[in-house]
């Protein structure tokens, strides 16, 4: 293990889909925010933000001392281009921390627009060698985001055979892709046949059929609606109880996946994370001490069941990354603290339905944890109610500690969450 005085202290990048979930995040302790316009990235479906609406967000995460990176990542066709190229003329005068970029022509348009502002290769660019990570690096990239298929073993030469200067960025936490474009792992899953390196034996071709366990023998044809098909769904990746490794690997950026993700998820996992690596950077025991609390954390938000990924080799049979759809779900998202009312209640914006006489959670971002009872829940003409059923209203409530010893000061961007379902 490396000497306190010798480790370097990596860059925590979280998430925002939208300015509320940017400034949960900062609060809870991200170093840097990437974010998304409304088009040209790929996250179409995330609520993003409007040309306006991103100045704001990287002129207020500036006044805070954090960073804001933007997608331009999408794989352009020639009618993208002068969307794009305006875009980047905004962008120029924005003036974001950096572009994460993963097409060679956006690349050298953001060059020519905007100079200044640092270029980011998107882990959508295939980087998995070093003389890929030179070459970037040679037209200008100051930062690679590394393919999701990397071993941490594989990462560590890349970090020994690339300049110094050329950060390795690398999402640590949440949902896997199992292929984009051509960029297929299906048959390397399949087969052990990798169709990155030439040997694809087309299982995307391949007939598929259903078989329910306890009608063995009669099939049921896969097909694909509006909706969607779930036959390749990956469990969620999350190493917050390999902080050690990471750090010794030498990413420079852990990057945690989730545009479309809300505030009580990015603030659950922000704060887990932010946790994590400072204790491990001040005491490698009290991180040791802590592990179970971090993974439990980490747990609370929203999440299939979790993986490794690749980071420690290929799956093994036993331990395969595949798994149903299905979302696990112990706490519910009530709302984000906006401030305190005259007579000291809390306000919110309500998310979900919770009523007088509930036990819910205030997570504070130096990891307390705080179980309060619901006294009364006020409309904000001051009307009392019973229960809050109407997402999005404004809501005046009345909290006191489950255990009676008071409440810790509520702030703005604090969550609320419910107590566990």
């Amino acid at each position: 293990m490396q000497n306190k005085k010798d480790r370097k202290k990596p860059e925590l990048l979280v998430p925002a889909g939208s300015p509320d979930v940017l400034r949960t995040a900062v609060h809870y302790g991200a170093d840097a925010v990437y974010i998304g316009g409304e088009a040209f990235g790929l996250r179409a479906k995330a609520k993003n933000f409007s040309r306006e609406e991103m100045k704001a967000a990287i002129d207020w995460t500036h006044e805070q001392g954090k960073k804001v990176f933007v997608t331009v990542n999408i794989l352009a066709h020639n009618a993208d281009l002068p969307g794009i190229r305006e875009y980047l003329e905004e962008l120029h005068i924005m003036r974001p921390d950096g572009l994460i970029i993963a097409d060679p022509g956006v690349f050298s348009m953001a060059g020519r627009i905007c100079p200044e502002i640092p270029r980011h290769i998107s882990t959508q660019a295939n980087n998995t060698n070093a003389e890929t990570c030179r070459f970037w690096a040679e037209q200008g990239a100051s930062r690679i985001v590394t393919a999701r298929e990397l071993s941490l073993q594989e990462i560590r030469e890349l970090r020994e055979q690339i300049p110094e200067e050329l950060e390795l960025e690398c999402f640590v936490h949440g949902a896997m892709c199992i292929s984009y474009s051509g960029r297929c792992l299906l048959s390397c899953f399949l087969t052990g046949r990798d169709a990155n390196r030439g040997a694809c034996t087309h299982p995307c071709r391949w007939k598929y059929s259903l078989v329910e366990e306890t009608r063995p023998g009669e099939y049921f044809p896969v097909f694909e609606n509006e909706r969607g098909t779930f036959l390749f769904n990956s469990k969620d990746l999350c190493m917050i109880g390999h902080i050690p490794e990471l750090c010794e690997a030498g990413i420079d950026s852990f990057k945690i996946e989730g545009r479309m993700k809300t505030a009580l998820y990015v603030a659950t996992v922000t704060r887990a994370y932010r946790l994590a690596i400072d204790d491990w950077m001040a005491d490698p025991d009290r991180y040791e001490k802590k592990r179970a609390w971090y993974q439990e954390e980490v747990s609370r938000g929203t999440n299939r069941k979790f993986t490794t990924g690749f980071f420690f080799g290929k799956p093994s049979a036993e331990d395969h990354i595949y798994e149903q759809s299905t979302y696990v779900t112990t706490s519910v998202y009530l709302g984000t603290v906006q401030g305190t009312d005259a007579a000291g209640r809390v306000i919110l914006e309500q998310k979900n339905k919770f009523s007088v006489g509930d036990r819910i959670e205030l997570l504070k971002a130096d990891g307390r944890t705080q179980e309060l009872l619901v006294r009364g829940i006020f409309d904000k003409d001051g009307v009392p109610q019973p229960d809050a059923p109407h997402a999005r209203q404004e809501l005046h409530v009345e909290l006191e500690a489950a255990d009676g010893t008071g409440i810790p000061e509520p702030e703005p961007f604090d969550v609320l969450r419910s107590a566990g379902v």
